[in-house]
């Protein structure tokens, strides 16, 4: 299958198109890292697509940014060229679609309440931030809340401007899909860590926020407590369900959203911990800084995706913070090193 890859050049983009080359297709790669091909260009896109079966699209500006002052930017970059993909998918007769989707459309994830069960707690006040009450509260009656596994059915609440754009992207796609018989499938990823990780930026993920820390020979600083519940999910794992999702896209119109999470949940306090072990640099700092906005516990719920399209991630925590710790030689080995490349 002739696939465009959009974003083919970035992190997870260049992964996937290795997984897709391994199962025998013929991935195209779209980027700005390469020939400055740009989504939103759409001269440019409607070449790409010339003899494509489908399409998976990775391009998108990532990360919470530094302020509100970036919107106008990541609206135009995700919503803006999606749109325009999509526009040309049309006008080309692609009627397949593989989607980058997030887990943060869902905002904090699924709690408990042992008096009033399955609840949404709202944004945590600031106060409470600052008075180091971290844990979110029964809307109803104040108690201690269990934190669960987030599925694919829960309600929709995006909580920054990212997260916002990856839910418009979901809203477009679902709404071509219904205007040209095609077919998308929105694999929301957890939180993704792995070779060629970017770093030194704002946009970066807090795994390659630490593992820049430990470079410099800094200890890695955790908001909060540390006891933040994230789904660290590997790279190579998220090529792998790109590419078994591709295999499985059928025929006919429709949009299906998955959920891709190791369905091993880790504090943020633990994987700072694993990455300065497996680095031998200077152990995490908690300083309870804290973000307005942020979400206190998200993991996923993939069982649909292991049931119905039967992928399973094959790299465990342990082994793939390892890796991740020592595969990049120039910030483990070397920590005077030149800061790596960012897409």
């Amino acid at each position: 299958m002739r696939v465009l890859v959009t974003g083919g050049a970035g992190f997870i983009g260049s992964h996937i198109v290795a997984e897709l080359l391994g199962r025998g297709h013929d991935p195209v790669v779209f980027d700005l890292a390469r020939g400055g091909r740009d989504v939103r260009d759409a001269r440019a896109v409607a070449e790409a697509l010339a003899g494509v079966d489908a399409v998976c699209h990775q391009a998108a500006r990532v990360g919470l940014g530094k302020d509100f002052g970036d919107a106008p930017g990541y609206v135009s970059a995700n919503d803006l060229g999606t749109a325009v993909l999509l526009s040309a998918m049309a006008g080309a007769g692609v009627r397949r679609l593989l989607l980058a989707g997030s887990m943060v459309v869902y905002g904090e994830g699924r709690y408990a309440c042992p008096a009033h069960g399955a609840v949404r707690p709202g944004p945590r006040a600031e106060a409470d931030l600052a008075a180091g009450r971290f844990e979110p509260r029964c809307p109803h009656c104040g108690a201690d809340l269990v934190p669960g596994l987030v599925g694919e059915d829960a309600p929709m609440d995006p909580r920054n401007v990212y997260a916002a754009t990856k839910l418009a992207q979901e809203h477009l796609a679902s709404a071509w899909a219904r205007a040209t018989g095609g077919r998308v499938v929105s694999l929301r990823y957890h939180n993704v860590y792995g070779p060629g990780m970017p770093r030194d930026t704002p946009y970066a993920g807090v795994a390659a926020l630490f593992r820049s820390s430990l470079a410099r020979g800094e200890a890695p600083r955790v908001f909060e407590d540390g006891g933040q519940r994230r789904d660290f999910v590997h790279v190579r794992d998220v090529a792998a369900a790109n590419a078994v999702a591709l295999g499985a896209l059928p025929d006919g119109p429709g949009f299906t959203a998955y959920n891709v999470g190791s369905s091993d949940p880790r504090t943020v306090g633990e994987m700072a911990a694993a990455l300065a072990a497996a680095c031998g640099g200077p152990a995490p700092v908690v300083t309870g800084e804290y973000r307005l906005g942020d979400v206190r516990h998200i993991t996923a719920d993939s069982a649909r995706l292991r049931a119905e399209l039967g992928w399973t991630p094959a790299v465990p925590f342990a082994a793939g913070m390892a890796e991740f710790a020592a595969g990049d030689t120039a910030w483990c080995a070397d920590r005077e090193g030149s800061p790596g490349s960012v897409r």
